[in-house]
């Protein structure tokens, strides 16, 4: 090579660090030397030209750069944006427990600064302390209740999220009509208030049947049908009777004569324990007789034969009637002995007439109100 084509190399690529290095063209042209194939009047054209260097400003990526390549600086961001962990108060996220502190737990969700959760978000339940619910390195669900605060820190809750499926089970529950079994941890002048799926529920005093005193429940496992389930006013309600009304009814039947004791008595009628379970007999199925008052017939724990005239599983209410047992209307007034030695062959009478009724096609249920 002579001189002036070296300069020229050197022209071209005056710094060292170039795109294409320098020895890389010098051996290329070397070897076009010795192979006697380069053209002189042609090694300008065959030298690439206005290559930029590494720190030149014309190698970097600028805005045209992006649009000729097919998207947008704002479309690039957008795509860098997906990037980002974007947590939003209400959602529920995967969590690694990596510190439990006296006051909470911090938890690792993947965002720039460790969660905190605490210690009263830890369970519905109450706990004694956080190593009750969490282990370090466990990894489990948590609710985020906040936006984060000044220190870009979240506050997560596991509470929030056994609420809410506590109610999804407990709406469950209902809709299956289930018995359920759940122990009574305080009375007060109302009722009774249990805990059901970690929910508070309250039993009202007139849907308890039992012979103990209210204040003696403390601790007693009851079985329990739902009354109301209405998460948004916070109402649980439950009912004892319901509960015991169903077993018995499972194992009785229309028509069916029972021994039962007064309970008590109202003007229009008189609660009668069938067995742990109370029947009412209205006033108008005491006799066929009128009574203006069933103080003028019963008195509070008189044993009486009566016989089931309805079932209400549903509402839990036993319907009961002496006057379907009387064998000449109004002894139930003159002679009340006769209606308890007759009870029986009284009732098979009545049977006989419901399945008569029911062969000729009419409403038993319509029979048994005569």
């Amino acid at each position: 090579m002579s001189e002036n084509q070296a300069s020229k190399v050197q022209e071209k690529n005056p710094e060292k660090e170039t795109l294409i290095p320098e020895e890389t063209v010098s051996n290329a042209v070397s070897e076009k030397f010795e192979e006697g194939s380069i053209d002189e009047s042609k090694e300008e054209e065959d030298i690439p030209k206005n290559i930029p260097a590494a720190d030149d400003s014309s190698s970097r990526i600028n805005k045209n750069d992006l649009e000729s390549a097919g998207f947008t600086l704002d479309e690039f961001a957008s795509l860098l944006s997906k990037y980002d962990y974007n947590f939003k108060p209400g959602d529920i996220v995967n969590g690694t427990v990596f510190a439990l502190e006296s006051k909470g737990a911090m938890i690792d969700i993947g965002a720039k600064t460790a969660a905190f959760m605490p210690m009263q978000e830890v369970s519905i339940n109450r706990v004694e302390g956080l190593s009750d619910v969490l282990q370090p390195s466990e990894i489990r669900e948590f609710f985020i209740m906040t936006e984060e605060n000044e220190d870009g820190q979240l506050s997560l809750s596991i509470r929030r999220i056994e609420y809410q499926r506590a109610w999804e089970r407990v709406r469950q529950l209902q809709k299956e009509d289930a018995t359920i079994y759940s122990e009574v941890f305080a009375t007060n002048r109302g009722g009774a208030l249990v805990r059901v799926e970690g929910l508070r529920g309250f039993i009202p005093g007139s849907h308890i049947s039992t012979r103990k005193a209210k204040e003696e429940l403390v601790a007693d496992f009851l079985p329990l049908k739902f009354l109301e389930v209405d998460e948004e006013r916070n109402r649980l309600v439950l009912s004892h009777r319901r509960a015991l009304v169903e077993r018995k009814m499972n194992r009785l039947e229309v028509g069916e004569v029972v021994v039962g004791a007064v309970r008590g008595i109202k003007p229009y009628g008189a609660f009668i324990d069938i067995g742990g379970v109370s029947g009412l007999l209205h006033i108008s199925e005491i006799s066929h007789e009128h009574i203006e008052t069933p103080h003028s017939v019963l008195n509070v724990n008189d044993q009486m034969k009566v016989m089931i005239i309805d079932l209400d599983a549903e509402r839990g209410r036993i319907s009961l009637s002496t006057k379907a047992l009387e064998p000449e209307p109004g002894d139930m007034l003159t002679d009340p002995q006769k209606v308890f030695d007759k009870a029986e062959e009284m009732a098979a009478r009545y049977k006989q007439m419901l399945l008569e009724q029911a062969e000729e096609g009419e409403d038993p249920i319509a029979v048994m109100t005569i």
